[in-house]
């Protein structure tokens, strides 16, 4: 099934169906299960179910292509699309020409599985974690694994005990992959479970602590907030789910409104009516980036966009409140990885 719909900002879109959420256009930031992006463009993003996503401003104009589960399951393979192992799950459809011929046509419901056997192959020669295929079936195993009893309080030793006769040494298969430790793995899984507890049910912290393997509410209280940087009580109150979160979209219109002219956190604070350190602390809390990043990110967008419309490097770093185009220039090269002059060539 395909939707096609103006997102609204800051709504939570939770995801029910194995989902392909394609970003037709927009400015701003994504929210995807508590963390923030801003390097969305030329993605195509696949999303689990029982994820989330949140769109940061009111300009995305989006499609949701949901697939059938019996479509899910006929291949291993197609776990590299939907099971996200430690940061958010797409591939690149402008390196991939089959990939945009079915994400460029309206009528491709029939041709939902081989869409995923394209951006299957897509990913694997994408290739994030240069590993082989048969590293990335054991990865799979051990993160389904996690996934199905972390919250029985599953440790590395349990793990490396289920797969010792596997031909690798799974502690050193997901450091040298991931770039993580499989401790890492565990402990992402867990707080990531326990922050949907807190957001979207209205179950006690005391019940969320049991239900999630704590024998001791107060040990999950302490560790939460030391992974978190709130207690548990402060992030519930923090993501306000069902009051849509005033704050935020008051900063985010601001950000929206006056980038091109004021870069400061002096400015956004005066605005806010709070002092720098204390808007810093709560657009922390609320929205898991920093306010220099929520203002890098819309100039970002803003540049990208009047580039690709042909502006010259000048003329954006005049518009975008640069001294000297010069500035902009080592800026935008800095956060994008890519020149302004050689962008969209």
């Amino acid at each position: 099934m395909v939707h096609k719909f103006k997102a609204e900002i800051n709504k939570v879109y939770f995801i029910n169906q194995y989902t392909l959420v394609h970003i037709l256009e927009g400015t701003g930031n994504i929210q995807v299960d508590f963390r923030s992006y801003g390097n969305w463009e030329d993605k195509a993003i696949y999303l689990n179910k029982g994820q989330y996503i949140k769109f940061m401003s009111d300009t995305f104009l989006v499609r949701f292509i949901e697939f059938p589960d019996e479509i899910m399951f006929k291949s291993k393979d197609v776990r590299v699309l939907f099971k996200h192992l430690i940061s958010l799950g797409y591939i690149n459809f402008n390196d991939c020409k089959d990939c945009q011929r079915f994400l460029t046509t309206t009528a491709f419901n029939q041709n939902l599985e081989s869409l995923i056997d394209v951006s299957t192959e897509q990913w694997y020669w994408q290739n994030p974690f240069q590993a082989t295929k048969d590293e990335y079936q054991v990865i799979f195993d051990i993160k389904d694994m996690i996934d199905q009893e972390y919250s029985d309080q599953i440790n590395v030793k349990k793990l490396a005990d289920h797969f010792i006769n596997s031909r690798y040494n799974i502690r050193h298969l997901i450091k040298n992959r991931l770039g993580v430790t499989v401790r890492n793995l565990i402990g992402n899984k867990q707080i990531d479970a326990n922050m949907k507890e807190l957001a979207f049910t209205n179950k006690s912290i005391q019940e969320i602590a049991y239900d999630q393997g704590y024998k001791d509410p107060g040990y999950f209280n302490r560790s939460f907030k030391n992974k978190v940087g709130q207690t548990p009580k402060e992030f519930r109150d923090n993501f306000d789910y069902e009051g849509r979160d005033q704050f935020s979209q008051d900063l985010i219109a601001l950000i929206q409104q006056f980038h091109k002219e004021q870069h400061t956190l002096g400015f956004y604070a005066d605005q806010m009516h709070m002092s720098v350190h204390t808007l810093s602390k709560k657009v922390k809390q609320k929205m898991q980036l920093t306010l220099g990043q929520m203002i890098r990110n819309e100039l970002i967008s803003s540049a990208k966009k009047m580039l690709s419309e042909k502006a010259t490097v000048k003329e954006v770093a005049y518009s975008l409140g640069f001294e000297e185009p010069n500035n902009f220039s080592s800026f935008f090269l800095k956060h994008t990885g890519v020149s302004p002059s050689l962008y969209n060539q």
